[in-house]
Order: structure tokens, then sequence, then C-alpha cells
């Protein structure tokens, strides 16, 4: 089995090659998503792996809710990557929210890679039951 990927010269500096403008975009995916919707309002769960809570923003603004972050290989402190296949994507999602909603009250918690949004409706557009009075 032999591997064709030159990874270190003879003189024993790392290998590189040029940057072309294909090799310096960041790959960037939308992450896919689960939205449940009831009563009380919307649990959106969206897949992240790799990103941690400082890597990740979340913005509301017009009614837009819009997802970004940037996932991490974490490496080892002191060791150097000589060779890599994977490549770390940044992610991006946008949403439109109905003025149903109240996004003052999201609530936002990142756990394994995975993502909770509870995004509440506002209280006067909950569905609530009529009470029917006799006579």
């Amino acid at each position: 089995m032999s591997d064709t990927n030159q990874l270190v010269r003879r003189d024993n500096t790392p290998a590189s090659r040029p940057e072309t403008g294909d090799a310096q975009r960041k790959l960037t995916l939308s992450p896919p998503v689960d939205v449940i919707e009831d009563e009380r309002g919307v649990t959106l769960w969206a897949d992240l792996p790799g990103v941690a809570r400082e890597d990740l923003e979340i913005r509301v603004h017009d009614g837009n809710l819009r997802i970004e972050a940037s996932a991490r290989i974490p490496t080892r402190e002191g060791l150097r990557l000589q060779h890599a296949e994977v490549r770390v994507p940044d992610f991006a999602r946008s949403f439109t929210l109905g003025a149903d909603f109240d996004t003052s009250k999201i609530e936002a918690k990142l756990n394994d890679g995975v993502l909770t949004l509870l995004i509440p409706r506002r209280e006067e557009a909950r569905p609530r039951r009529v009470e029917i009075q006799a006579g």
C-alpha cells in the first residue's frame, strides 16, 4: 500500500501547496434541523458537530432568526497537524419567524453538538379555550 501524499520534504520542512481561490474558501454547511410546533411555541434542534459555545452566534432581527457557527477539530497541545483530509465547516441557517412568536424570550442550549432553541408564542397568540355560558 502506498500513499502519494507528501507530508514532509526531504529537508524535514512541512510540505505546502499554493493557496488557490478554491482552497481559501471556507466550507459552509446548512445544518440539519428538526422543528416541532405546539400551542406553547416552537422547539428547534440543530446538529452542529464540533461547535463550542464560544463559536456559536444566534441573532434575531426583524422576525429573522440566524444561526452561525464554526466547528473545530480538537488538537492536543504541542502537536502539529501534518496532514488533514477533513475540512472543518462553518454552519449557517436562517428562519423567518411570524409575529406570533416572542423573540425576546428565546432560550438556547448547546449540548454535545446539538443546539436546542425554545421559541415561545406570545401569550395573546396562544390558543385558549372559550367558556360557554348558559342562558
